[in-house]
């Protein structure tokens, strides 16, 4: 797989060399599950560091692994570049060895400007110290003169908002005031490049805000940053590329949409063993191993009328069940429960023909009960529904563990469902 996206490449103006501010080139990381033997590693590679000996790393030792696999990209001046991936998908590790914190075992990383590193709540902060004090030592380390430092040192405080706390020691600090005071140091040193892991998770949602305005102000003046961000809206509102890690390895580098899409399919799909039925023929059964209807088939039509094998959010579908009656009945109602499978959303949608005083009569023959959506109101994932042809208390027939799968084609972070919507602006003359 190329680690960097061609055609987006190729989309793009053409840029001259310096306009790349950080280059990943082959980074890979080996980390190993087991204390004694990742103690027994390090000592190794330093003596063989120290001869001149030390090998090649793209070799795995015993219980090792790759935290970082081979993954290269590149950021540009005054862009925003969104890292997503589960945990454990290797970002934070990325983050350290663009910062310089740690080595890749292979590969290497060219930067071309300052960067500040926003890759831990109150990074670099001595806990003893003032917040005042780390402040004066957290941006001289980032590269200030005193200075400098005099000039600022208000607009940190006031960004930061901690007010008297400023002049207490950090380790009585909360997490979110730790956070917001190293965010406001890193971002008042005119960085060339931030770095910024998941910080912006803390503090309530009008500092997220005048983070993400302060953010906007250092892209309109070229800085260009790497966010972390486990809120993929997050992301596509900050960031116009970005890189999806899985398990150490870059999966796909591209604009922010399509990474996002990808993510959120692969997120949604992750813990789901079962395939999608999508249409289910049942056996015909004899008239005395039923209890006077039976169901016959499960399945999907579109607004024409054809069955799909396919699903997607805000479609017009039909959900169309079809059964056999052996003798004429009143009453006939579906209940349908549909279920998220690997969400935590558990059922999303119980819908009930006698709750809507639907009932239908049915003379013997085959017949199809068909539920029609104008819009397909569930989120891009995979989902068990339980169907039920019910007369009142009397269960004719269950099926259960219907298995489907639903795509979408735009994104719906934060979504539970699907709101069909127009957007209008009218103005007064």
């Amino acid at each position: 797989m190329m680690s960097i996206n061609e055609q987006e490449i190729s989309e793009k103006p053409q840029n001259n060399d310096s306009e790349v501010v950080l280059s990943v080139n082959g980074v890979s990381k080996r980390f190993c599950r087991d204390l004694k033997k990742s103690l027994f590693y390090g000592v190794q590679d330093i003596a063989s560091e120290v001869l001149g000996l030390r090998e090649k790393g793209d070799k795995l030792r015993p219980k090792e692994f790759w935290a970082l696999d081979n993954v290269s990209f590149q950021l540009r001046r005054g862009e925003a570049l969104g890292l997503v991936g589960k945990n454990g998908s290797g970002k934070s590790t990325l983050l350290r060895v663009i910062a310089g914190l740690i080595k890749p075992d292979t590969g290497f990383v060219e930067v071309n400007g300052r960067i500040a590193p926003l890759i831990a709540l109150g990074a670099g902060f001595n806990p003893i110290l003032t917040g005042r004090e780390n402040i004066y030592a957290n941006m001289s380390i980032l590269g200030l003169s005193k200075k400098e430092i005099d000039e600022r040192f208000d607009e940190v405080v006031e960004f930061a908002e901690i007010g008297d706390a400023i002049d207490s020691p950090v380790q009585t600090y909360s997490s979110g005031m730790a956070a917001r005071l190293g965010f406001a140091s890193a971002i008042h040193t005119d960085p060339e490049i931030l770095l910024v892991d998941e910080v912006l998770a803390v503090g309530d949602a009008n500092f997220k805000a005048k983070c993400f305005r302060k953010l906007q102000k250092l892209r309109e003046n070229k800085t260009s940053f790497i966010l972390v961000n486990h809120n993929p809206q997050a992301i596509l509102s900050a960031c116009d590329s970005a890189v999806y890690l899985s398990k150490g390895k870059l999966i796909i580098n591209d604009k922010t949409l399509a990474v996002i899409q990808k993510y959120e399919e692969d997120l949604f799909q992750s813990s789901i063993t079962q395939k999608s039925i999508v249409s289910m023929f049942l056996p015909q059964k004899l008239e005395s191993e039923t209890f006077g209807i039976n169901i016959t088939s499960l399945f999907f039509r579109n607004k024409e009328g054809n069955m799909i094998d396919s699903l997607v959010t805000g479609e017009c579908i039909n959900f169309c069940v079809g059964c056999k009656a052996y003798k004429r009945f009143e009453k006939i109602n579906l209940h349908l429960t549909i279920t998220e499978l690997g969400g935590e959303a558990g059922i999303v949608l119980f819908l009930s023909g006698a709750n809507d005083q639907h009932f239908f009569e049915m003379l013997p023959g085959e017949h199809e009960i068909q539920v029609q959506m104008p819009y397909l109101s569930l989120k891009s994932g995979t989902y068990s529904m339980t169907i039920k042809l019910k007369r009142e208390l009397y269960t004719f027939e269950t099926i259960e563990n219907f298995i489907f799968s639903v795509k979408s084609d735009s994104t719906m972070s934060n979504c539970m469902f699907y709101q069909p919507r127009k957007w209008q602006i009218i103005s007064s003359t």
